[in-house]
Formats: C-alpha cells, structure tokens, sequence
C-alpha cells in the first residue's frame, strides 16, 4: 500500500468519528499549550534577568583589583605589565586599566565629591553610555569631564539644615563653573584648628575643569551603573595629577615603607573583555589563582541561571502532566478505533495487506492527532503568551516584587522562540504515535477469521 493511501486512509478515519476526535485533539492542545506556556515563563524569566544584568554592565567583562591581603598586594600591583600578560590569555579580546581617585568639587555655597574615573579613551567607545549633552572624554587637548546622571546627588549645602541640606541642588554640570580640587587631604587640614607653634597649611588650589558631556538622565528611575562616576581620558589626567602632586603621593595610591611616592603609577582596577560568557568563568578562575581579586556579572548569572534552571524544571513537568494526561486519551481513541473497525482490519489482513501497513495506518492516526492539536496548541500558548505580558507589563512594579526581577523595560515575562515552537509540534506527534503504538500492535496480531467472525 502506497504512503499517499495510508495517509488518506487515516485521515478519512479520523472524520468519520469527528466528536472523538476533537475532544482527543482537545487533550492535546491544552497539553501543548500547558508546556509551551510553562516553559516560556521560564525562559522569558531567564531573558529578563539577563537583560537587566546587562544593564548593570557587560556580562562578558571581568573587574580586576588588588589583593585585600596587604602582605601580598606588594607583589601584585596593578600595572602595564600585568596588563600585557593578561591581554596575552586565550579569549581574552582586550584589557582596560582605570585610575581612580576622590576629589571634591565646589560650586557656590555647595560642595560634593567626586569619584573619578580615568580611563583609555578606546574604553568609552565600547562603553553603553547614553549621552544626554557633550560627547564622551577622548576628543579635548586638556583634560575635561564627563558625568555620569548621578553625580549631582553627592552635592550639598553644608551651610543649610533640615530638608535643605539634602535637597539636589539646581547645578548645570555642562555650563556652570565648577572648581575640583584634588587634595582633598590640604583642603580638611587647612579648614581645621592649628595647634600652637604649627604652620598653618595652605589651601590646596582649585581647578576649573571643563565637562565634555552629561550622561543622559535615567528613564523610569532606572539604574545606571555609569551614573555615580565623572569619567576622563586618562592620557590627560595622568599629567594633570603629576603636576599637582609633585613629590606627593596621589590619593589611591600606594606609598613605599618611607611614606614617599613610587616613580610610577599604578591601575585602581582593570577591565577585561572576553570574548564570550562562556569563558567568563574560565578567566575569572585563573585570576583568582593569580592572587587577585575579581569579580564579574557572570557569578551573579551563572548562581541565578541554576535557580531558574530548577524552575523551568518545574514549569515543564507541570505541563508536561497535562500532555500525559492527553497521552491516555489518544490510546483511550486508538483502542477504541480499533474495536470498531476489527471487521475492517480483518478483511484488510484477508486481501493480503502487510501488517506492517496495518500498524502504520494506527500510527498515522494517532501522529494526526498529535499534529493537529500541537499546531492548535501552540496558537492558544501564543494567545496566552501575549495576555501574560500584557497583564505582567500593566502589573508593573508589583510584579516586580512577586518575581524578583526587575520589569521596567523588559519585552515581556513570557517568551516562544522558534525553536520551542517547532520541538512542541515534533513532541506533540512523538507523543500521539508513542500513545498510538501498542494499540496499532494489537490491530497488527489481531487474527483474520477471528477479526471477520466479530460482530
């Protein structure tokens, strides 16, 4: 018997009993669509909590520092050398260094500090900074700044009290004058009591530093892992700092056992780029192995991705219940197909079919039903996917709270991408033949004479 026969065959016996069947197809479809469903919340969970690490910077970038042992951060200085050996490691595609220090910054009756952050200006070319006025550091023959949509909340008003005293203050980074100064260390000291016979200390000297750029503000209170920082290209701040602190030690730092400077300068902290998060883990390994101390989103995905690991677990065997239960029904159908049609299965056996024909007609009875419901299935899960996130997007910050992942921006707590779609549809005819096998062998030994003689 010719393919296109069983299929014919096998379809028309399917209509024939029409009820039995959409009720059976039923079964499937809220299986499939229990699965589906399931497993998209939990891939749309795991998409979400990616997205929203992401934010907080790259997934693929390794932060390095110095020892917190201070025997051994002698020996492991962050420097050009360490740098080069680093960039030398298998997948790692480059290594930023960043010099760190404090400053206060003054303008009118209010003060603020400063976290400064130098750095290559190759580094803001890859960096996600959206910029709100200016450009990024890197283009100025002096050094300028850029600051992050933060740095205005480490502004106050010593002079004021009560409400006043942490009240943002109306400053326009980009135009206002405002003056760093960079030994904060002189400027405490100058303000303070002398003792009898001390030298007074002279107030350190202001600098008018120029900003380059304002980071744009944040949308929908959104956190920005750039913001509390003032960014500058670290060939310009090198020698401003040189300068200022001539045969001084520079804030952040390290001094020799006579208190004096070293000849040079060493990193607060290096950037490592890897080429993918899969050897994130690999790299941040061998770091550590070194005698540095690292960290990285990676830690915080890898610990999150297990825990969603188990949900999705969950979420699966839950609709996979379903699909069992719809699993009975298919065999409930075929057996029963099977005991109406034994005179036609015997007469089939008479005229000389090959059982194996037989057995592939049930099973193709049984693989359309499984079809028929995962393409059904898999409509509904998109029609439920779609008022899930619609629901969770109105919910809010509440939902927010019941999932524990942040929701502001996110396309959406449910996700079907094509390739679940596609393994529910070969899942769904996998399951309705595995459910058709045994009564599709019971139809092959069923005996001729005895299958005719039935009644």
């Amino acid at each position: 018997m010719k393919l296109l026969d069983l299929l014919r065959m096998s379809s028309s016996s399917l209509w024939k009993r029409k009820v039995r069947t959409v009720l059976t197809v039923l079964g499937v479809v809220i299986g499939v669509a229990s699965i589906v469903v399931m497993v998209s919340l939990g891939l749309g969970l795991s998409r979400s909590m990616l997205q929203q690490y992401e934010s907080y910077g790259s997934l693929t970038q390794i932060e390095v520092n110095e020892p917190w042992n201070s025997e051994d951060s002698e020996e492991k200085r962050l420097d050009d050398v360490l740098v080069k050996e680093i960039g030398s490691m298998e997948h790692v595609e480059s290594v930023y260094p960043i010099l760190q220090l404090s400053a206060m910054a003054k303008y009118g009756s209010y003060e603020g500090y400063l976290q400064i952050r130098g750095m290559p200006k190759e580094v803001f070319e890859d960096m996600d900074i959206k910029i709100g006025e200016g450009r990024l550091p890197g283009e100025d023959e002096q050094l300028t700044f850029f600051y992050g949509n933060q740095v205005l909340q480490n502004f106050y008003n010593p002079k004021a009290s009560g409400n006043g005293y942490w009240e943002t203050p109306d400053i326009d980074l980009m135009h206002d004058p405002i003056f760093t100064i960079f030994d904060t260390e002189a400027y405490y000291q100058s303000m303070g009591p002398t003792e009898e016979g001390q030298q007074p200390v002279k107030p350190p000297k202001k600098y008018m530093i120029e900003a380059c750029g304002v980071e744009a503000p944040n949308e929908e209170d959104t956190w920005s892992s750039y913001g509390w920082y003032t960014y500058c290209d670290m060939e310009q701040l090198v020698p401003q700092l040189k300068r200022i602190f001539k045969n001084k030690v520079i804030p952040g730092q390290p001094s020799t056992k006579t208190g004096k400077p070293y000849k040079e300068l060493f990193y607060n902290q290096l950037l490592v780029n890897v080429e993918s998060m899969d050897y994130v883990m690999d790299i941040q390994n061998q770091l550590t192995e070194m005698g540095y101390e690292v960290w990285s989103n990676a830690e915080w995905v890898e610990s999150s991705q297990k825990t969603l690991g188990y949900v999705q677990i969950v979420l699966g065997g839950i609709g996979a219940v379903s699909l069992f239960v719809a699993a009975i029904g298919i065999t409930n159908t075929m057996m029963m197909s099977i005991y109406e049609r034994t005179k036609e299965i015997g007469v089939m056996k008479v005229l000389g079919c090959d059982l194996r024909n037989i057995r592939t007609l049930f099973l193709m009875e049984a693989g359309f039903i499984g079809f028929i419901g995962g393409v059904a299935g898999v409509v509904l899960s998109f029609i439920i996917s779609f008022v899930i996130n619609k629901v969770a997007g109105g919910a809010g910050s509440n939902m927010t709270g019941m999932i524990g992942v942040s929701m502001e921006g996110m396309e959406g707590i449910s996700y079907i991408p094509f390739w679940l779609v596609g393994l529910s549809l070969l899942f769904a005819v996998l399951v309705g033949m595995v459910a058709g096998f045994f009564p599709a062998r019971r139809a092959m030994k069923l005996s001729p004479l005895a299958a005719i003689r039935n009644e």
